[in-house]
């Protein structure tokens, strides 16, 4: 990137003036090469920004530090929105060159910003002075929030533990851009291409479709590909009767990150977690785990080891008796092998079967994408009074995303949302929600006073054949709706500050909006009306529905199972000291706690530490995934109060939920916003009952 900045001419005005429909960027007029010259004007004007704040001759107020230091950057703010949604949804060589070119000077960036002396100094002064200032309690937050961002970024420290930390920083950024991008290499590049009928042995004709398109996709038309997408790779391993394939399919599946020379991403782990141990140091704490866990509603590492140590015990016995169970089926079948991990989801599907009278393809042909779409979209009208306009002739960032207005009871647009559903090679794998702007009500010298947010979803559905409907698992159902919780989260944002707009909350509270929102999948009323058969337009059977409830908590010893062993590893590598850190090998390490724990052999963690990208692509879930399960106690809790008030759709509860956990964002604390949703604090108690573990 040049050091000076580039001339304005040389910058693609729509990478900065977003003038397409409602707003969203014009797409069509954006090239990769666009970037690099953006980005090289975006952040010296930034810290042009930051200077003037910092070197204002007046005293420090508010309003003239803290609501400038909210405005400043809205440059890089929107170049950077469109980059980096880009990069993870549809990328290509140019950009992940440019990714990995750019992600050290952001976090140089970053640095420069977070620990210039001149501005700190105007951010304590009004921290120390706060109780005279007046403030209301959404600024006086944004204010103690701001002054903790910059003391946990260095504002503290003296110019040589700066310097390092910024290296530390700028370092960690590189190594986690290489490892995400290995991931997805390897995810792109597997195909286990079928040639015979007899391959396709015990696949549904949903699954087989879904591996046509994925074979023509790649070249391989006429036959069937197994690809890494949990949209085939999971119905791969729970129908096929061909063991040797499914043995196959399932080594690859789990040795993502693991590949050859650059693509092994265990060296990457190894220094990540020596350079955050070093950085957890130089902050002033004992290890990153604490770091991490000092602004979030846990707290600190004791409190998260007990509640994932408190599930372990109970999901590891469930599990042991469910692969009792799987044992006893395989012998049935007249084989003499041991459950291994290729087999659980086979035997397990086959067992649920007979005890419930139930399998998937059952239940799929009743799951259509888009009628799932519609449920997610009606169930929000339900609570929240949005609905949600379809723009079929609004063109994204390619042509699958879909753009939908979104409009309050009013019919005044509230936010934009971009629907991405299906897998591609330019996409990398999993499900998320992110957003190209967040919600905010400060003017600004472009603004009126309100930015609507334009939130983003992102899945990996696999495509049907042409012309047939794309059905879905029940998990991918799950997933629709947990995503769609997140979305909701950012599109119902109602803050004055864009630094506490929407999912900007603590770590361990971002999951409770979108795993509650999973909960109204299986409402009576929403099954009932949305799932419907494909074929005849029937609703799914009452003694189906029945079923399903009756199988909920069914092979939850293996689901908990690989996802607490996952959260374990996790806080473990982020609870070493920094000699610990610097000499760990992370296979070992990894060998080493799953055989403390006594590991299932027939179970595997749900993300390995070389493809655990929550946790090694980026900062956001280190030390961190315990947090899907720290919010199941929360969400598990929440939902009782539609229960307690005897309607899914309660409208008094749907208010307070929408008032305090939806639209306010970070500007209240964590606790004090579930209190007043919910008018007390759950216990694990919720938890392990809402997983059958109690």
């Amino acid at each position: 990137m040049p050091a000076t900045t580039t001339p304005a001419s040389d910058i693609n005005p729509a990478l900065i003036h977003w003038e397409g429909p409602m707003g969203l960027p014009e797409f069509a007029r954006i090239d990769d090469q666009d970037f690099a010259a953006a980005f090289a004007a975006a952040l010296p004007a930034h810290l042009a920004e930051i200077d003037a704040i910092a070197n204002d001759p007046t005293a420090p107020t508010f309003e003239n530090t803290i609501v400038a230091l909210e405005l400043a950057g809205d440059m890089y703010s929107r170049v950077s929105g469109v980059f980096w949604n880009l990069s993870g949804a549809n990328t290509n060589d140019t950009l992940q060159e440019l990714e990995r070119q750019l992600s050290p000077e952001f976090s140089r960036h970053h640095s420069t910003v977070m620990m210039n002396a001149a501005l700190f100094a105007r951010i304590d002064a009004l921290y120390q002075d706060r109780e005279t200032l007046g403030l209301d309690a959404e600024a006086a937050r944004v204010l103690e929030l701001t002054w903790k961002s910059f003391v946990r970024s260095g504002a503290k420290l003296d110019s040589a533990d700066q310097k390092r930390l910024a290296e530390i920083n700028e370092r960690l950024a590189g190594l986690g851009t290489a490892f995400a991008q290995n991931v997805l290499a390897d995810e792109r590049d597997y195909a286990l291409v079928l040639e015979t009928d007899d391959d396709l042995a015990g696949l549904p004709d949903f699954l087989i479709s879904s591996m046509a398109a994925a074979a023509d996709e790649r070249g391989h038309g006429g036959k069937h590909a197994v690809t890494l997408s949990r949209s085939i790779i999971e119905p791969f391993l729970t129908f096929s009767t061909r063991r040797d394939l499914r043995e196959q399919a399932f080594r690859s599946w789990v040795a993502r990150g693991e590949g050859p020379g650059e693509r092994d991403n265990r060296p990457i782990v190894a220094e990540m977690v020596k350079l955050r141990a070093e950085k957890a140091v130089l902050l002033g704490y004992a290890t990153f785990a604490h770091f991490k866990l000092d602004n979030t509603v846990a707290k600190t590492p004791e409190a998260v080891r007990n509640l994932l140590e408190t599930v372990w015990g109970k999901a590891r016995q469930r599990a042991l008796e469910e692969a009792d169970d799987l044992s006893v089926l395989i012998a049935g079948e007249g084989h003499n092998h041991a459950v291994a991990p290729w087999d659980w989801r086979h035997y397990s599907e086959k067992q649920r079967a007979a005890r419930f009278d139930l399998n998937e393809a059952e239940i799929k042909p009743y799951l259509q994408l888009e009628k799932m779409i519609e449920a997610a979209f009606d169930t929000a009208n339900k609570l929240f009074g949005v609905s949600f306009r379809p723009h079929p002739d609004i063109v994204a960032y390619h042509p699958d995303v879909r753009v939908f207005e979104v409009l309050d009871a009013g019919g005044a647009r509230v936010a934009v949302f971009l629907a991405d559903y299906f897998a591609r090679p330019s996409k990398r794998s999993g499900a998320w929600m992110t957003s190209f702007q967040d919600q905010h009500r400060l003017a600004g010298d472009a603004g009126d006073g309100e930015q609507i947010p334009i939130v983003v979803n992102v899945m990996n559905f696999a495509k049907a054949a042409a012309g047939a409907p794309v059905l879905i698992t029940m998990d991918d159902a799950r997933t629709l709706f947990h995503e769609f919780g997140h979305a909701l989260h950012g599109m119902l944002s109602n803050v004055t500050y864009p630094s506490i707009s929407g999912t900007s909350v603590s770590r361990d509270f971002v999951e409770l909006p979108s795993q509650l929102y999973e909960h109204w999948l299986t409402v009576s009323d929403v099954l009932q009306r949305f799932a419907v058969h494909h074929q005849t337009g029937e609703p799914m059977p009452e003694a189906l529905l029945e079923k399903l409830r009756a199988a909920e908590k069914f092979n939850k010893g293996f689901a908990n199972v690989e996802f607490t062993s996952s959260a374990l590893v996790d806080m473990a590598f982020h609870a070493l000291g920094p000699d610990e850190a610097a000499a760990v090998d992370p296979a070992a390490f990894q060998a080493e706690i799953l055989a403390r724990l006594d590991m299932p052999d027939a179970i595997v963690m749900r993300h390995a530490t070389p493809h655990f990208s929550h946790v090694f692509s980026g900062d956001g879930y280190s030390a961190g995934y315990y947090s899907y399960m720290w919010s199941g106690v929360l969400d598990a809790d929440a939902f009782g109060a539609f229960t307690e008030a005897g309607d899914a759709f309660d409208p008094e509860t749907a208010r307070k939920l929408h008032e305090h956990i939806y639209s306010s964002g970070g500007s209240m604390d964590p606790e004090d916003a579930y209190l007043a949703f919910r008018g007390k604090l759950p216990t694990a108690d919720a938890l392990l009952e809402k997983e059958g573990l109690a």
